[in-house]
């Protein structure tokens, strides 16, 4: 990157043109078990070193809007945050905006999150079937307040129809699937 940026080639042109496809390179493989969960981390690392030289660089530069701002968090009652570490690292390397709430976080805190930084996705996580009910406890105080955040969830114990069923704008079983979802709820960022 740095023999890149000195031969001349703009930090967004690296980002976009080599960068991404990369990073996307590396999603299909996964999706497609060419690749597993060693060699996606280890490329999300890589990924998230590149960004960081880059984006001081990338803020100077008149690039396109900034993508959605998404608010991540293990809800109350659980300290599992890989996965979310995961989904973090992955969402910023694709130039969203993420606040990282951490683990354990209560459901005022991630809606006071929310509001504030006027989040355009909120991220939950559980790991633990027994803090689930958690996630539904987010919707309804979402709901509650007015937010139009959309509100995807991911983690072990979660499934598809259980996000479907506690109102769940989206759900996805891994960190590529999550960058996907919101993507898609967002074509317009």
């Amino acid at each position: 990157l740095k023999k890149a940026l000195s031969d001349g080639h703009k930090a967004s042109d690296i980002l976009n043109q080599c960068l991404i496809p990369a990073i996307n390179l590396v999603g299909d493989y996964f999706s497609c078990q060419k690749y597993f969960l060693p060699q996606l981390m280890m490329s999300a690392d890589t990924m998230r070193a590149g960004v960081d030289l880059l984006e001081p660089l990338l803020l100077t530069e008149n690039t396109a809007d900034a993508g959605p701002t998404v608010i991540l968090a293990t809800v109350k009652g659980d300290i599992h945050d890989i996965g979310k570490n995961l989904v973090a690292m992955m969402m910023k390397n694709y130039g969203f905006h993420v606040i990282d709430l951490g683990k354990d976080v209560d459901t005022d805190a991630i809606i006071s999150a929310a509001m504030m930084h006027k989040a355009d996705i909120i991220g939950l996580s559980a790991l633990m079937t027994t803090t689930m009910q958690e996630m539904k406890n987010v919707i309804q105080a979402a709901h509650d307040a007015g937010l139009e955040s959309k509100i995807i969830l991911g983690g072990a114990a979660v499934t598809s129809d259980f996000a479907k069923e506690i109102g769940a704008d989206g759900y996805s079983e891994d960190a590529v699937g999550a960058v996907e979802l919101v993507k898609a709820l967002m074509p317009e960022k």
